[in-house]
Order: C-alpha cells, then sequence, then structure tokens
C-alpha cells in the first residue's frame, strides 16, 4: 500500500500513469468525489490488482471466489460496490486480489455501530469489514421494559454478511435522551434489573443477536459499584446462554481520573467482566469544543497504554470516528457550534473552495482553512488514508484485539482500504 498525496499539477491521469493503474478504478477505490479538481495534499491509496476478473454471463459471486479459491468477502472487499449493485454486470473488471502487503499484521475484529436508518447500500458496502453490526440502541423504562429498536432489517442484512448483530442497550428514555437517573433507576431497584435482563435475553434469543453491548455513558460517581454489579448480573444471566458482552468505556488515562464521564467507568474491573471493552478514543475535537482532531494520536496513545496495563489487551476495541467537523473561526465557547461532515464530504469542500490540505504531524490528521462567501474563515479536521493508517497500525503494536467504528452511517472507502491492507478481519460466524 502506498499512500501519495496530490502535488500541484497533478491529475488523476498523470497520478494513475505514474504508478501503472487504471484510472478509473483508483477513482472508485479511493471515493474520489473530486477527481476533475484535485486538492493539494489530499490523499490517494495505491495498490496494485495481483488477479483480476472480468465479469461474464452467469457469474455468480460465489462462482468466480470458487474458480479463484477465495471467499466471497475477499472480493467483496476489494470491490465493495458489488455490494451495492443488484446484479453482477458483464464486462465488469473486478480485483480478486491485490500484490500482497510487505506488513500484513494480522487478524483484528471490527465492530461498527449503525442506526437502524442506515442507508441500505452504505450498510452492504461496510458489512464486508466488519465482524460485528452494533444497532444502536435499545433503551428501557424504569420498571425494565425494552424500548424496541426497528432492528429487523439490519439483522437480516448482517446475516447474509457473515456479520454478527449486537444489540446496544443504553440508558435512553422514549424520547430518546439519555439519562442516568433512569440508569441509577435500574440499579437501585433489583426486581426491576431482572425483568430488564430477562427481557434482554428473550429478545437476543427472538431476533438472533449474538450479543449485547452496554452503552451506558454519564454514569453517577455514586453509582460506580451499582453499575459494575449490574454488568456483572447481563453477564452471568447471558454467558451460559451463548451471548457475549461488552462494554463501552471513556477514554481515560488513569484510575484516578475525575469527572462525570470518567468516575463510574472502572477499567480493571468492567473489564475483567465482559467479553469485549470498547475504548472511545475519539471526541476530543466535537461539535461545541475548540477545533482539534477528533482522535488524535497522541491522545489515543495515552488511553491505550493506560488501557492494556489494567485490561487484557485481547479485549480491547480502539475506538474510530467516521466523521469530521467543520468549526467558524473565531471559536467563541459556548456559542461556536461545529457542523459534522462525513470524511468524503470534507474533501468535497475543499476541492469547492481550492484550499491546500496540512497535516498535524504530533495529532497525525488532516486539516484545512477555507473562507465562506460571507468571509467568515472556517477550519475542518477530518481524516484521511495517513490518519486511518497510522491509528490502525496501533492495534498491532499494542496487540488489542481490533476496532470499533463509531459510527457507519457514511461509507468511507479509504479507511477500508487501509484495514484490509494491514490486517485479516475475523469473521465470527
Amino acid at each position: 500500500m502506498t499512500i501519495y498525496l496530490v502535488e500541484p499539477g497533478d491529475t488523476m491521469e498523470s497520478i494513475a500513469a505514474q504508478f501503472n493503474v487504471d484510472q478509473n478504478r483508483l477513482i472508485i477505490e479511493n471515493g474520489i468525489p473530486n477527481p476533475e479538481n484535485l486538492v493539494v495534499g489530499q490523499s490517494i491509496i495505491i495498490r496494485i490488482p495481483d488477479v483480476t476478473h472480468e465479469i461474464v454471463e452467469g457469474d455468480t459471486l460465489f462462482t468466480i471466489a470458487q474458480t479463484y479459491g477465495v471467499e466471497p468477502v475477499q472480493i467483496l472487499q476489494n470491490n465493495p460496490y458489488l455490494a451495492a449493485q443488484e446484479s453482477l454486470e458483464v464486462g465488469q473488471i473486478i480485483v480478486i486480489s491485490y500484490l500482497p502487503e510487505e506488513d500484513l499484521l494480522g487478524d483484528i475484529l471490527v465492530n461498527g455501530y449503525a442506526y437502524p436508518f442506515i442507508d441500505r447500500d452504505v450498510l452492504r458496502q461496510t458489512l464486508p469489514y466488519l465482524s460485528y453490526l452494533s444497532i444502536f440502541t435499545y433503551g428501557f423504562t424504569p420498571e425494565g421494559e425494552l424500548i424496541p429498536s426497528d432492528d429487523e432489517e439490519l439483522i437480516r442484512i448482517a446475516e447474509e454478511f457473515g456479520v454478527a448483530p449486537i444489540m446496544v442497550l443504553a440508558p435512553m428514555t422514549a424520547e430518546e435522551t439519555f439519562s442516568n437517573e433512569l440508569a441509577h433507576s435500574i440499579f437501585i431497584n433489583q426486581e426491576a434489573q431482572n425483568t430488564l435482563i430477562n427481557n434482554i435475553l428473550t429478545t437476543l434469543e427472538a431476533k438472533n443477536y449474538y450479543g449485547i453491548d452496554i452503552d451506558f455513558e454519564f454514569i453517577l460517581p455514586e453509582d460506580k459499584e451499582a453499575f459494575i454489579n449490574f454488568i456483572s448480573n447481563v453477564k452471568s444471566q447471558l454467558e451460559p446462554a451463548g451471548f457475549i458482552v461488552m462494554a463501552a468505556l471513556a477514554p481515560k488515562t488513569s484510575g484516578e481520573q475525575v469527572g462525570l464521564l470518567y468516575e463510574a467507568h472502572d477499567y480493571p474491573r468492567i473489564g475483567a467482566i465482559v467479553d469485549l471493552a470498547l475504548l472511545m478514543t475519539y471526541e476530543w475535537g466535537y461539535m461545541f469544543g475548540p477545533p482539534m482532531a477528533t482522535s488524535p494520536i497522541n491522545a489515543v496513545r495515552r488511553v491505550l497504554d493506560y488501557g492494556v496495563s489494567v485490561i487484557d489487551p485481547n479485549k480491547i476495541l480502539m475506538g474510530i470516528p467516521n466523521y469530521a467537523y467543520d468549526w467558524p473561526l473565531p471559536f467563541i465557547q459556548g456559542e461556536t457550534q461545529a457542523e459534522a461532515l462525513g470524511n468524503v464530504e470534507a474533501i468535497v469542500r475543499a476541492s469547492e473552495h481550492n484550499v491546500t490540505i496540512q497535516f498535524d504531524e504530533e495529532a497525525m490528521a488532516p486539516f484545512y482553512y477555507y473562507t465562506d462567501e460571507l468571509g467568515v474563515v472556517h477550519v475542518v479536521c477530518f481524516d484521511d488514508a495517513r490518519s486511518m493508517n497510522a491509528k490502525f497500525r496501533l492495534i498491532n503494536e499494542y496487540n488489542i484485539a481490533g476496532a470499533g467504528y463509531w459510527q457507519i452511517m457514511k461509507f468511507f472507502p479509504q479507511s477500508w482500504m487501509v484495514a484490509t491492507a494491514l490486517y485479516n478481519i475475523i469473521k465470527v460466524t
């Protein structure tokens, strides 16, 4: 895998010629939204096909896979647009395999969060790269009744791609707002808690879920012990039925870290209970905060340093953001609000304003400035092939289980190109 940075005067034609690759394939693989107006500093991933196949009448994904002795998922990973097509198109040239990477780093698990309203084409293009699909979210009432999610279609599609569906449970009300008071009520009422867990178990079995992801954020510090007991109760009742238990944990850098987000998330004790722990290593740059990278690599390292010191690394998933932010300047605390973008949209905006993309070497993250039609200066922080490469290499460096994407609502081809160039993604079903 080569990551090429666009220079002044570059065109897609000249870049393709330089690497002796097909120009159209380069555009499709990278999801390049601006092939006619490339941006200086824009990253483009170059992978060289080893074996290709021209689709003929009667071909199916499975017959092609059998012909070349590969799994169908490998073909979908190398040609993600196929998953969104109703059928294979005669004459299409697809990549069966790329030239082997010199530094293939091993096997990883990948979890992706999705809302039920995700675009189905985006979902199908993404599923070949996932081990788990966490469907957000089930809430509950103080009495322990589940507030259901419109999840049946997502479960069915996930199963078509060999991806394990995971129920996400959060202290969310019927009005779809997080509530630490709701969490507190279920912690202190053992009867309601048991009712909730029984309802979870019934739903997991009825809908063919693979397990549950406990996403309880902003838990009151005084509920720390009760929260740990709740997780233990869930685990003790779900494990005998064959279900896994995950927990999403705030990005802590020490056991003494104070603050509503952190204090009830006891890394060593929760980590000892659950099967997988997602460390939410993102949102340093956030909608209402000062402009900065969403997951600066130096900050992510500090969380992983602590995480692997108190949790079995084989249980840890590193959080990866799949979004960008655009802040108007100057930033005024309490007033400025960023606009959320997809990473591909961030490139579109850079192209529209003909800017140069810069790169923060400490955070290992790209950014750029532009001036809008009203004369307001903006800064956009996003992810590209370079930042994704830096993030994914941390998985091998820390010897952790894999990654968890928040969230997969927009398809970001370069992130998946990096993932599959470096690792084999495990399918657990």
